[in-house]
């Protein structure tokens, strides 16, 4: 499709969207009617207007209870992802320096030397980390032990692939 068949064809569109929004009932149906409002409240008849109720009160969970970052399960997160980080950088640089390549286009970067591919997975590890503390800061617990949940996996994915393909 050419630009000028495009612009075309979006502002057809446009013009739809607005002509079939100005004549559509619903869109203006928001308001409540004039029409009950002058004859008053009828017996049998809902009443249009919303009645004000007493607020819900929620009470947490046992989940939802609040828990210190470095509680025991994350700190066994933690461990597992540094050591899984580690595992991965020893295998890729191994697999480097044996005429290996980096299939990764991000790590690719760091990967022309052993200081910059050790910056990659410390980094790596730290962020994981630092993106756990912002869940939990949140209060969203399940994406704060999911981070390292997910890293843990790529890790091992990672870590296999390169001992499978030496």
């Amino acid at each position: 499709m050419t630009f000028r068949r495009l612009f075309d064809f979006f502002r057809l569109s446009s013009v739809a969207l607005l002509v079939a929004g100005a004549l559509c009932p619903a869109l203006h149906a928001q308001a409540p009617d004039k029409n009950l409002l002058a004859l008053g409240p009828l017996p049998d008849a809902p009443s249009p207007f919303v009645e004000a109720t007493r607020p819900v009160v929620l009470t947490t969970s046992s989940y939802g209870v609040e828990h210190r970052f470095l509680d025991n399960r994350n700190r066994a997160l933690f461990i597992a992802v540094a050591a899984l980080n580690g595992a991965d950088f020893a295998v890729t640089r191994a697999n480097l320096q044996s005429g290996g390549q980096e299939l990764n286009p991000l790590v690719r970067v760091f990967g022309r030397s052993t200081a910059g591919l050790a910056v990659n997975f410390a980094g790596e590890t730290l962020g994981s980390i630092g993106l756990s503390y912002f869940f939990h800061k949140t209060g969203h617990h399940k994406l704060e032990r999911a981070v390292s949940v997910v890293n843990i996996g790529s890790s091992v994915g990672a870590v296999s692939f390169g001992l499978a393909h030496r």
